[in-house]
C-alpha cells in the first residue's frame, strides 16, 4: 500500500528515544489537478517533544502540563490550556522562523485552522505565491495517545509535515509542480550548479495550451476525486489543470450538474488539437462507463 503521509513513522521514532527528529519520504495522494497538486510528492515530517521543565522552564513547578479535562477546539482533554497555548506558540514561532530563513522576513504568511488524524488542535501554514495563498505545511499538537503508547515519560509535543516541492516552487519561482517530474534537461540543467541560492527558474519555450470543457450530470455518491483520478489516468501529464467552472442543481430532478474546464499542455512539444480532442473524448467516454455520469450533449 502506498503511504499518504509520513506521520505513520512518528511512533517508532519516539519509541526509540528521540525527542526531536526530521524524516523525509515520498507520499501518494488522490488529489485535484492544478499547478500545486500532484499524485506523488515529497514530505518532510518533523516532531519535537517537551518535558514540563523544557516547556515551562523556571515556572515548571507551578504550571502543570496535564489534567483530566475536556477536549475543546483549543486543546486535548489531557492537556492544560496553558500547556496547549505554550506549545502552539513554540510550534508557530519555529515554523515561521523556518520559512523566513528560506524566503526572507518579508514573506507573507497566514495560519488557518485545520483537521488532521494525528494532531489536535491543527493548523496549516500558507505562503503568498504568484498572488495567491499556497499551503506549504500542516501541523499541530500531537495526539497524546501516540506519545503515551510509545514512551512512559510525561511529555507532550508538536508535529508538522512540509511539502518539499511546494517550498521549492516558491524558493525558485517554479510555476507548476509537475515540472519536478519532467525529463527535460532544460529544467534540470538550471539547478546543476554548486550554489543554488540565487537560482530562479527561467521558463523555456512555453508550448500553447488547449482548453476544453465537459458538462455532465452527477450520479448519487459522486466523488470529485474519482473524476480527477480518471482524468489523470487517461491524460497523464498532458493535463495541466481541471477546474470546476459551473455547478447547479436541476430544479425538478434535484440532480447536480458539473462543468469542468480541462487544460491540456505538453511540456516538451506543441500538443495538437486532434490529440487533445482524442484524450478529451476518451475521458468523457470512460467517465460515463466507470463513474456512471451522464455527459450533457450541448
Amino acid at each position: 500500500m502506498l503511504r499518504a503521509h509520513t506521520s505513520a513513522h512518528q511512533s517508532e521514532l519516539v519509541k526509540s528515544g528521540l525527542d526531536a527528529f526530521l524524516l523525509a519520504g515520498d507520499v501518494y495522494r488522490r488529489d485535484h489537478i492544478d499547478a500545486s497538486h500532484y499524485p506523488v510528492f515529497h514530505q518532510m515530517e518533523g516532531v519535537r517533544l517537551y518535558s514540563e521543565n523544557k516547556l515551562f522552564g523556571d515556572n515548571s513547578n507551578n504550571t502543570p502540563m496535564f489534567e483530566n479535562g475536556q477536549r475543546t477546539a483549543e486543546k486535548q482533554q489531557f492537556h492544560t490550556l496553558q500547556a496547549a497555548k505554550t506549545l502552539e506558540f513554540e510550534l508557530k514561532t519555529t515554523l515561521e522562523g523556518c520559512v523566513q530563513e528560506l524566503f526572507g522576513t518579508d514573506i507573507e504568511t497566514n495560519w488557518i485552522d485545520a483537521e488532521f488524524p494525528f494532531t489536535h488542535p491543527s493548523w496549516e501554514l500558507e505562503i503568498k505565491f504568484q498572488g495567491e495563498w499556497l499551503e506549504v505545511l500542516g501541523s499541530g499538537i500531537m495526539e497524546q495517545e501516540i506519545i503515551s503508547s510509545a514512551i512512559n515519560g510525561q511529555k507532550i509535543g508538536y508535529a508538522f509535515g512540509l511539502g518539499l516541492e511546494r517550498l521549492a516552487m516558491i524558493l525558485f519561482e517554479i510555476p507548476h509542480i509537475k515540472l519536478f517530474w519532467t525529463d527535460d534537461k532544460r529544467f534540470h540543467n538550471q539547478f546543476m550548479v554548486e550554489d543554488t541560492t540565487s537560482v530562479k527558474f527561467q521558463p523555456y519555450s512555453k508550448y500553447p495550451l488547449l482548453i476544453m470543457d465537459i458538462s455532465y450530470w452527477c450520479p448519487p455518491g459522486y466523488e470529485v476525486n474519482d473524476f480527477h483520478d480518471l482524468v489523470r489516468n487517461i491524460g497523464g501529464d498532458l493535463v495541466e489543470e481541471v477546474a470546476l467552472i459551473d455547478e447547479f442543481v436541476h430544479p425538478n430532478t434535484k440532480i447536480v450538474s458539473h462543468c469542468n474546464r480541462i487544460t491540456y499542455r505538453s511540456m516538451e512539444r506543441t500538443l495538437t488539437k486532434d490529440e487533445a480532442s482524442h484524450i478529451h473524448w476518451k475521458i468523457a467516454s470512460e467517465a460515463e462507463k466507470i463513474l456512471n455520469i451522464e455527459v450533457r450533449k450541448i
